[in-house]
């Protein structure tokens, strides 16, 4: 994937994120700045998504570390390149419910 192709999937990803987080009805405040998407908790914590051009990388650093997606093409999602490649939305459901103290399901659709 050349640096256009990335820069355009991951600012659509941007965007979906925000609009997922709309649909999921959960009471996360977010914000969008120069491509790096700030979430922000009831309790003050935050999950913060960047994108890493020279990677070809969208990056996610939440309490519990900092993460690092590749775009698979095949599957059109984002996969956490360690661990056992968890997808992102789920991570981010997973993480963001840990964050609120309760469940938030956050997806794609």
């Amino acid at each position: 994937m050349n640096e256009s192709e990335f820069q355009e999937i991951a600012e659509q990803t941007i965007e979906d994120i925000q609009d997922a987080i709309d649909n999921s009805g959960a009471d996360i405040d977010y914000d969008e700045i120069g491509g790096v998407l700030t979430l922000e908790f009831d309790n003050g914590s935050k999950i913060i998504f960047s994108k890493q051009g020279a990677m070809n990388q969208l990056w996610m650093a939440a309490k519990a570390g900092g993460f690092h997606f590749d775009y698979d093409q095949s599957s059109a999602q984002w996969l956490c390149d360690s661990g056992d490649g968890e997808e992102m939305y789920a991570m981010l459901s997973r993480l963001a419910s840990e964050q609120a103290g309760e469940e938030i399901i956050i997806s794609a659709e």
